[in-house]
């Protein structure tokens, strides 16, 4: 058995089957585009309906911070509840969207990585590479024995989603929360602005630990839905599992595409800043295009990224005896039982018997 590493095993997977971060791509863009598309449909739809007046306009007009903002104001007055009312429906009906896509398209991709690894991987990790033919076939059966997930598995990855949902909203209270509890630190009577952040940035972090966690394993159930057919709460306990029985492992795919993907960021950062810096200098339309251009392949290599990291999961989840084989014991040859008991058989002893007699 020739031994893997889950992390490398990522990178082979996202870089051998480019059509998997084509599908991530693909569902994930689609909402992107849908939601962005709508905000500014509807938001210069709510600006159109605005009526402006000629003492307004004269006051935008006058460049004096409390002229524009009494004018804003007063535009604003009676419009902002309808304004509120059609962003709550619009995003339920993206939050919908974006569950029923995830869904499909991660049933998509799991199952892909599946086949990918009980077919090429497992021949070349328990066959010793002799290729994917039915000896090929008959190898990735011992990997796995469980059954590609069907239809069972659309439902529960829908009800991951909700909670995903859930957990992000769950998030954006606790923020608020942070904020409004911060507060309390930071009097009227005795106002300390310094106290009140540090108190908001440990709250902050508090719930942004929690929800980063709590994501990380419903991402992480949703191949335990796929894999073994396991219901919501049963692929999250599965998750917890996993994550607890392959520690290094796990910590080891996540460290290194974490790492990537922040280099990945870090490096788009500095691009992106190079275009800003000659704003003054180019026509504002080229500058725009070059930031949309430096997102956009930004955006592809996170997800190519995020594609490699689920590899290397599946990696762990479809061959952990790969990962750390424990060497067989040498055999030892035993040497031969010694005879304690005397045999009287023997012709020595036979012939010291009839001597003995003849005397």
């Amino acid at each position: 058995m020739v031994r893997v590493s889950p992390t490398v095993e990522g990178f082979r997977a996202a870089f051998r089957r480019p059509s998997l971060t084509l599908a991530e791509i693909t569902w994930r863009w689609t909402v992107g585009v849908t939601a962005s598309a709508l905000f500014f449909f509807g938001l210069f739809e709510y600006l159109n309906t605005l009526p402006v007046t000629n003492g307004e306009l004269l006051f935008l007009r006058s460049r004096q911070p409390y002229l524009v903002s009494q004018a804003i104001a007063h535009i604003l007055r009676g419009s902002l509840g309808r304004a509120l009312m059609s962003g709550l429906i619009a995003g339920l009906t993206l939050t919908l969207l974006w569950i029923v896509a995830a869904a499909l398209g991660r049933l998509a991709t799991v199952r892909a990585l599946l086949d990918y690894f009980r077919s090429d991987v497992a021949a070349r990790v328990f066959a010793g590479g002799r290729g994917t033919g039915d000896g090929g076939k008959d190898v990735a059966n011992l990997v796995s024995t469980n059954g590609l997930a069907g239809s069972a598995a659309f439902p529960a990855l829908v009800r991951l989603n909700f909670l995903h949902a859930a957990a992000a909203l769950a998030a954006v209270c606790g923020f608020l929360g942070a904020a409004i509890l911060s507060g309390f630190a930071s009097p009227d009577s005795n106002p300390r602005p310094g106290l009140a952040f540090v108190v908001f940035l440990l709250l902050a972090g508090l719930v942004g630990l929690a929800w980063s966690s709590l994501n990380w394993i419903l991402s992480l159930a949703g191949i335990f839905a796929v894999r073994d057919g396991e219901e919501a709460v049963g692929a999250i306990s599965a998750a917890v599992s996993f994550s607890r029985e392959h520690v290094g492992p796990v910590a080891a795919v996540s460290t290194w595409t974490g790492l990537a993907h922040l280099v990945a960021f870090v490096a788009a950062t500095t691009v992106v800043s190079i275009p800003l810096g000659l704003a003054p200098l180019v026509p504002w339309r080229l500058v725009v295009a070059a930031i949309l251009v430096i997102s956009v392949a930004y955006f592809a290599l996170a997800d190519w990224l995020y594609m490699a990291r689920l590899a290397g999961y599946v990696c762990i989840a479809e061959m952990p005896e790969a990962l750390d084989p424990s060497p067989q014991p040498p055999q030892v040859a035993l040497p031969a039982p010694i005879q304690t008991t005397i045999d009287r058989e023997e012709p020595i002893l036979r012939d010291l018997t009839n001597l003995a007699a003849e005397t």
